[in-house]
Formats: C-alpha cells, sequence, structure tokens
C-alpha cells in the first residue's frame, strides 16, 4: 500500500497533537492516580489508554477552557475504573478449564481404599511402631507431645517413627509385588515416601 486508508485532515492533526500533549502533560499524573486505584499497574495503563481515547472523541471538552483538563481527566479514568469493578462484580467468578474438559473431582472410592490399605500396612506393624506412627501423624503431635502421651523419651519416639516408616514401605512394596492395592498419592504415603 502507498499511503493511508483514510487522508489526513487538518483536523484529525491536530486532535493528535491535542491528545499528544495532554498526555505528555498529564499523563504521569493520570498513571499514577490510575495505580493507585486498581492496585495493577497493567490494568492502570489500560485505564489511561481508555481515557485518553474518550479524550481525543470529546475533544472539544480540554479546549473549551471551562474547569481542569486534569480533572477531567482523573474523573474519565475513576468512572472507567468503577465500571469496570462494577461490571466484573456482577459477572459469575471465573473458573480454570473449559466445558470440553470439566474438573477432574476425587472419587470417594480412591480414599476409602487408600484408608484401608494403610490400615491394613499399619496391622501389620508392631504395636510400638504403629502407637509412634498413630500419635504423630494420625493425632498430628509434636515429638514432644508424643514422647509424653506414650511415656517414652522424645529420641525413642523419633528413633521408633523412622524405624516404624521404613517398616511401612517395606509393606507397601511387599503389597504391590503381591499384586494387593497400591496406595495412591495422598494420605500416609506422602509419608511414607
Amino acid at each position: 500500500m502507498a499511503g493511508p486508508l483514510w487522508p489526513r485532515t487538518r483536523r484529525g492533526s491536530t486532535e493528535e497533537a491535542l491528545i499528544k500533549s495532554v498526555y505528555e502533560e498529564h499523563g504521569h499524573a493520570l498513571l499514577a492516580y490510575a495505580t493507585r486505584l486498581t492496585g495493577d499497574r497493567a490494568a492502570a495503563e489500560d485505564v489511561v489508554q481508555e481515557t485518553l481515547i474518550r479524550a481525543w472523541r470529546h475533544s472539544e471538552v480540554l479546549v473549551n477552557g471551562k474547569g481542569s483538563v486534569r480533572g477531567w481527566l482523573l474523573t474519565v479514568a475513576r468512572n472507567i475504573i468503577t465500571d469496570r469493578y462494577r461490571a466484573k462484580a456482577a459477572r459469575p467468578p471465573e473458573v480454570s478449564g473449559s466445558p470440553a474438559h470439566p474438573p477432574v473431582e476425587a472419587d470417594h472410592a480412591d480414599a476409602v481404599v487408600d484408608t484401608m490399605t494403610v490400615l491394613g500396612a499399619l496391622d501389620r506393624l508392631s504395636p510400638e511402631h504403629r502407637d509412634v506412627l498413630t500419635e504423630l501423624y494420625y493425632r498430628q503431635l509434636s515429638v514432644a507431645e508424643a514422647a509424653d502421651t506414650l511415656g517414652i523419651p522424645a529420641g525413642t519416639v523419633k528413633s521408633r517413627s523412622h524405624y516404624a516408616l521404613k517398616a511401612l514401605r517395606e509393606v507397601f512394596r511387599d503389597s504391590t509385588r503381591s499384586g494387593g492395592p497400591s496406595p495412591r498419592p495422598g494420605g500416609l504415603q506422602e509419608v511414607v515416601a
């Protein structure tokens, strides 16, 4: 293409020069104001751009000499931000995913199988190991609290928990080798792995 689609008129170039001078004079203050209201620099830049488009469309307001140009620009920016906030509040919250691929929900049956697998594995541990794991992971006690509850020293709790987890790993390995159900990620397997 050799030239622009629309020939420039004297009025068009005058309006462009006006908007350019408005931006040079008030752009920094307008951006600071919009950033303070939105809390987001990118959103504030969009607001400034929309404000300048509205100023270009209503350039007569900028040159009529009535009122402050900066005041008019700041009011327009505030109104744009308010409109965007109201529009966002009126819409239902956005969710990730698409209708073609709905989010996968966890099946309750998986949790039941995991619980049964872990309980079966705990039954194969010695009572001392099972008690330590129950206090630390099921009741979520600290080492010191578990030691007080079990009536043993804290060092013993640490030692038993180490060997209990090691034994639990071995029970899980044996059950997967024998074709039993393997525990899924989550629950106590994260502790054991």
